[in-house]
């Protein structure tokens, strides 16, 4: 089992083969970073061999007895010691998600969950839709059927929701991380027979920069990962004692617990760590006995409570138990299995093992970010392991589920790395703190041995001095767009109480519109791909003042999908997905949009959590603004937006309603 693990690291970490196949996900920069690995090889391997020189011509400069010292007193240290280190590194993790990502969500996802996350904290579990959600609509935000409510999992939400009610959402990550710290720390301390390894686990665990990251975020992969560490501990506890000799009745509902916990965030994740645990259990109860069947039965009882009220989220929601949001939103096409993607290419088995390939192929980079792949040392490992323990086959396993799980889904999970496969960093620690350890046991030299432990310290200290400045400087100057604070824009030009119009691409809000049309997020987006921007603005505009729907919008549509105009992708107006037919004169209107599109536009999606001063943030839509103001509001109304060419801040434009209802009127007399 660890020499099919260690060749699929091998295979799937180290090879190319998505860039085998045709037609589907590639890794280009893969020949880039195959020479810096072969260049950083090289001079690691080099300064490694140096240090074991010096080390056997003067043998005081290596000892093995100080780190042995080091971890005798951190395992003496118990609980205290563990804590320590989960401190500091969950002071890490906070630092990181304030100097970093600003303490701000950065990705549509963390939006969406922490717009949920404040439904939850206000006692409800969606809100009313408005008459008119297309100016408050976005991505992965269901408005449907008179609701509105995040498309993730409930589990997610309401973890961030705790920190919603202390108005410290950025905290909430960080937290969940030094939990997983300290969780990991008590576990090693049952399942790894070597405090030498066990610490260096620990260590290169909690401070692995794929680790740091993603726990300085809102993403929901932290969480998830603390939970199913909290079910490690539990299971290690109750699959220590021999079957039969005790009751473990309290830690199996721990584990349930843990399990159901993190099924509710992240249910693939759960499902993968899940089974095996209780293939296990099971096992151990036919085997043990009473004690072992209560032992299964209280596990089952754990899972079962917070799967129960995931349940009843789904049906206050979607109306049905088993169907989530993003079901909802997307349909059937965004489950598991080979079937056509919500968008994009059709999901098939050569799709999945491109999405293998990649997310081990980064995972070298980005797990240790040194300049060596950062899997070689557990690949190594697990190759010259003569032996495995019952918790190390079950590791294996869940791992195993959880790359087969992603195999068959059709998206490419990449932020901060391949976040997919998070809840393999814990257990690849382990494996890399364990290499010296595998070549004493198959009869390695000392120089080997001290050999492995130089080119690792050597590619540690590479990476924290020379590499990782430089993802930090990346991470804390990306996505500038959803870091602007428009609050205190508002609060600069002295608005409150105001309705703010967003200026939005031109592209996003010909999303919107069709979506209010009650045109699914699916055919939107195949019909934005394949219709001139023109013909579709025009259609929208007719469809709309006629007061029609998707009936009369969706059928004229698909005839002009068919059309045989060759359709050129335009880049030079800042919002690239636009599509116009070649050769074809462009109409007033539209020359208007993309000009408005080069002047300057914001993304909305993140104006969702803003609103201080009483002010109102809703998307402009040009002419059909008026059905914000038709009735006429008593509140001053400004334009948001940003200068696209420029780094310039957010500008708010006061308006003048008189003339913005006299301009809307003339725009829309350009297309009857």
């Amino acid at each position: 089992m660890a020499r099919l693990a260690a060749l699929i690291l091998a295979v799937f970490g180290l090879l190319p083969i998505a860039n085998w196949i045709a037609g589907g996900h590639e890794a280009p920069w893969y020949d880039v970073r195959l020479r810096l690995w072969l260049i950083g090889g090289v001079v690691v391997s080099g300064v490694a061999w140096l240090v074991v020189r010096a080390a056997a011509r003067w043998p005081g400069l290596w000892s093995t007895g100080a780190w042995q010292r080091i971890a005798r007193r951190w395992h003496e240290g118990g609980r205290r010691g563990d804590g320590v280190i989960a401190l500091v590194a969950g002071l890490l993790y906070a630092t990181v998600a304030r100097a970093v990502f600003a303490g701000r969500p950065l990705l549509t996802d963390e939006v969406i969950q922490l717009v949920q996350a404040r439904i939850f904290a206000g006692g409800r579990l969606w809100l009313p839709a408005g008459a008119h959600p297309e100016f408050t609509s976005a991505m992965h935000l269901i408005d449907w059927a008179g609701k509105v409510y995040g498309q993730f999992p409930a589990g997610g939400p309401a973890m961030l929701a705790l920190g919603s009610l202390i108005r410290a959402e950025w905290l909430v990550v960080p937290v969940a991380g030094a939990i997983s710290v300290y969780c990991l720390a008590r576990l090693l301390r049952l399942i790894e027979s070597q405090a030498g390894v066990a610490l260096a686990a620990v260590l290169l665990f909690a401070f692995a920069p794929f680790v740091v990251f993603l726990d300085g975020s809102m993403m929901n992969h932290g969480t998830t990962l603390m939970w199913l560490l909290v079910a490690a501990l539990a299971l290690a506890h109750v699959t220590g004692r021999t079957p039969g000799s005790g009751s473990t009745a309290g830690w199996a509902a721990v584990l349930g617990l843990a399990l159901g916990v993190a099924a509710t965030i992240r249910p693939t994740d759960g499902a993968a760590f899940a089974l095996p645990a209780a293939g296990w259990l099971a096992w151990r109860a036919w085997r043990g006995g009473w004690p072992e069947w209560k032992a299964l039965l209280w596990s089952g009882v754990g899972v079962a409570v917070p799967l129960a009220l995931l349940f009843w989220v789904n049906t206050a929601q979607s109306g049905h138990p088993l169907e989530f949001g993003y079901l909802t939103m997307w349909g059937k096409s965004h489950e598991l299995g080979f079937h056509p993607a919500p968008w994009g290419p059709d999901h098939t088995p050569a799709r999945g093992l491109e999405l293998v390939n990649l997310y081990l192929l980064r995972l070298q980079l980005y797990l240790f970010e040194t300049p060596v792949p950062g899997l070689l040392f557990a690949t190594a490992a697990l190759a010259l392991t003569r032996r495995l323990s019952a918790f190390d086959r079950y590791l294996l396993a869940g791992s195993a589920l959880l790359l087969i799980a992603y195999f068959a889904y059709w998206h490419d999970g990449f932020y901060l790395g391949p976040r997919f496969v998070l809840p393999l960093a814990p257990w690849l620690a382990l494996w890399t703190a364990r290499l010296p350890a595998a070549i004493a046991a198959r009869g390695g030299s000392d120089a080997l041995q001290r050999f492995a432990v130089s080119s690792g310290v050597i590619s540690l200290l590479a990476a924290a001095f020379v590499l990782l400045p430089i993802r930090v400087d990346q991470y804390r100057h990306g996505l500038p767009v959803m870091r602007l604070d428009a609050d205190a824009a508002a609060e600069a030009a002295g608005a409150h109480d105001a309705i703010i119009l967003v200026r939005e691409s031109w592209g996003e809000q010909l999303y919107v519109r069709m979506w209010a049309l009650g045109v699914s997020r699916v055919e939107s987006y195949q019909l934005f791909s394949r219709l001139d921007a023109c013909e579709l603005d025009e259609l929208l505009t007719r469809v709309e003042s006629r007061g029609e729907g998707a009936p009369a919008f969706l059928p004229a549509a698909r005839a002009l999908a068919q059309s045989t105009h060759r359709l050129v992708r335009l880049r030079v107006v800042g919002d690239s997905g636009i599509h116009l037919a070649a050769g074809k004169t462009i109409a007033p209107r539209c020359l208007r949009r993309l000009r408005e599109n080069q002047v300057g536009f914001t993304s909305f999606t993140p104006l969702l959590l803003a609103g201080r001063s009483g002010n109102r943030f809703v998307r402009d839509l040009h002419a059909r603004d008026s059905l914000l103001f038709g009735a006429g509001t008593g509140r001053p109304v400004y334009l948001l937006l940003r200068d696209t060419t420029t780094t310039a801040p957010l500008r708010l434009l006061p308006v003048a309603l008189d003339s913005a209802i006299a301009e809307w009127h003339a725009d829309t007399a350009i297309h009857p």
